[in-house]
């Protein structure tokens, strides 16, 4: 299984018609994915014959969330599993980085109850403790984690990939994610034994008006000050025929 990061409707069309056959869908991914919105989610929907997993994130930065934060995340994962995403992607935690067993408890109930897949997100590679903490998700039920083996890269932390694809791929589903691309994603799947890789397949559109008259909007480097970053379908198919050819 091949998962798109996508932080937009056009996102989601470059990677289906790349071949993709599940997507992780945001906005905001320049602040490491946000909420999408349920406008965003409805033409996925309609218009891609593909799964969705959609985000609940409120905003950007950790992962530790105060009330008022998680009363909109458990409003909006009823509201995206209500609206046709097959899965709710989340992840919260205590000051302490360990995983917040109520927040997660919480979230999973619910979208259960909507009859949808319950995904914990990189949160888990801000834990100092991978065995306890993949533990107790299974405890809680969740369906999947995605990670990078807590290194920055997924590349970089194999070793631990395949320690918790051999101990506890029977009972969540390991999706492994960060720096995936279609000349390592068949060596990683090799090497690790997963089967489920993420991976954003960037490339670079300009946007004439990201800066203006001495005001700028940009959030990329120097290289791409004036562009956003999107789906790229030829590197989508690129990855796909990389894992196809390990199968």
């Amino acid at each position: 299984m091949l998962e798109i990061c996508c932080g937009s409707y056009y996102d989601a069309v470059q990677a289906a018609s790349g071949g993709a056959k599940r997507i992780e869908l945001n906005s905001g991914l320049h602040l490491g994915g946000l909420t999408p919105s349920l406008g965003t989610l409805e033409l996925v929907k309609e218009h891609c014959d593909i799964q969705i997993a959609a985000m609940v994130r409120p905003r950007g930065g950790g992962f530790c969330y105060c009330s008022e934060d998680f009363e909109v995340m458990e409003r909006d994962a009823r509201l995206l599993a209500s609206h046709g995403a097959d899965a709710v992607v989340f992840g919260c935690l205590n000051p302490d980085a360990s995983i917040h067993r109520e927040q997660s408890e919480r979230l999973i109930s619910i979208i259960h109850e909507c009859g949808k897949e319950a995904v914990f997100h990189r949160a888990f590679d801000c834990t100092r403790s991978p065995y306890q903490s993949i533990e107790l998700l299974i405890a809680l039920g969740a369906d999947r984690v995605l990670t990078s083996g807590l290194a920055a890269k997924a590349a970089d932390g194999a070793g631990l990939l395949k320690e918790l694809q051999e101990n506890y791929g029977e009972q969540i589903e390991i999706l492994a994610g960060s720096g995936i691309h279609a000349g390592n994603a068949r060596k990683l799947m090799d090497d690790t034994g997963i089967t489920q890789v993420h991976s954003s397949c960037k490339d670079w559109i300009t946007d004439p008006t990201t800066i203006a008259n001495g005001v700028s909007y940009a959030f990329a480097g120097p290289l791409h000050e004036t562009a956003y970053d999107a789906v790229s379908k030829e590197l989508v198919k690129k990855l796909l025929e990389s894992i196809g050819e390990a199968e």
